[in-house]
């Protein structure tokens, strides 16, 4: 068999992971497609070609978590390859809102650590050539998010609070597919009277519609609490002008309403603790 056929027969397995680490299937997709160009360009003899992929694809997506940029500025140089570990993985097709809001917690070595051990069986020797470390060093990042995964978030409901924080982060990112994810099916936007006299849609039914109108949209968006609940707000010159007030159940968005009330703005206030001023 040859590098391309191995490649497409390893194809699905290597977008399972990259998906489940980066949480977004179309970025995965394109991390395995840099994955298949090196192993084209390379000229070097490799012991087992699914490992390599395995390597190249997992610290392609350690690139990824680190800069969440389109396309990683370094390129991977493997020195020395993990163990075949090819009939050792179990595919996971796809990426639980849960877990993945909750992934937002870890660093990017905690994340592929925890990722490649606890969801795909990974030993922890695998893992420790994949980032460049130790056994020890592996077992204790893989560890240590394990109880960032379990630990509540003090001061609000922290399903809600990382829902929604996901959402924006994958609003301002670009990110579709994750958006897609974090929304109910019959998902909606709708807005206040004062909200549309200042240029918000009326109305926005269905997940794919949401998606598309939040896809690369509300950069300028802080996070913010409205009655002490997690929201996201457009501000100006401090003050608080239009709110997005989430509707959160079972850990996707079911609903978003724009509000520009005056009275509504006055309950804003800013996560690090700054106050609208009415």
């Amino acid at each position: 068999m040859d590098r391309t056929e191995i490649f497409e027969a390893e194809r699905q397995r290597l977008v399972g992971i990259a998906t489940r680490v980066l949480a977004d299937r179309a970025e995965a997709e394109d991390v395995v497609q840099q994955a298949w160009l090196r192993l084209h360009r390379t000229g070097t003899d490799l012991d087992s070609v699914p490992a390599w992929l395995t390597t190249v694809t997992t610290r392609l997506c350690l690139d990824r978590l680190r800069a969440r940029t389109p396309v990683p500025t370094a390129e991977i140089e493997v020195a020395e390859v993990a163990p075949d570990v090819a009939n050792e993985v179990s595919l996971a097709d796809s990426v639980g809102v849960a877990m993945q809001v909750v992934l937002d917690r870890l660093s990017p070595q905690e994340r592929v650590a925890f990722v490649l051990h606890d969801s795909f069986g990974f030993e922890f020797p695998t893992i420790a050539t994949v980032l460049d470390s130790t056994p020890v060093a592996a077992r204790k990042l893989a560890s240590r998010a394990r109880a960032k995964v379990r630990q509540p978030v003090p001061g609000d409901e922290p399903a809600d609070r990382e829902v929604v924080d996901a959402f924006m982060a994958a609003a301002r990112n670009g990110q579709f597919d994750r958006l897609l994810r974090l929304l109910a099916p019959d998902a909606a936007v709708t807005a206040d009277d004062a909200a549309i006299q200042v240029g918000t849609p009326e109305r926005i039914d269905g997940r794919h519609e949401v998606a598309t109108f939040f896809d690369g949209a509300a950069h300028a968006a802080l996070a913010c609490y409205v009655d002490d609940r997690p929201a996201a707000a457009w501000f100006h010159r401090g003050a608080a002008k239009v709110l997005f007030d989430f509707t959160v159940v079972d850990g996707v968005v079911v609903g978003i309403t724009f509000r520009a009330e005056p009275e509504v703005l006055a309950r804003v206030s800013r996560r690090d603790g700054k106050q609208r001023r009415g």
